[in-house]
């Protein structure tokens, strides 16, 4: 796995963490950490994560050829 597929990944699960703890607390832990969920860190985050989530689309459709050929 690439180092670019490796930080896309850990920016969905971000994203992931944050959703999940949204839902259980109503708690949006970016943006408390960020300055508020309107804070202009806090909105870069959030489409640096969108990215990232848009980014790993095309993954879900292509063969890991490479461990097929490992093996």
């Amino acid at each position: 796995m690439s180092l670019f597929r490796k930080i896309l990944l850990l920016l969905v699960i971000i994203g992931g963490l944050n959703w999940g703890i949204y839902g259980i607390w109503a708690f949006n832990a970016v943006g408390w950490l960020f300055g508020g969920s309107l804070g202009w860190l806090a909105r870069a985050v959030f489409i640096l994560v969108g990215l990232a989530a848009i980014g790993l689309i095309p993954s879900l459709f292509l063969s890991d050829r490479r461990k097929s050929d490992d093996a």
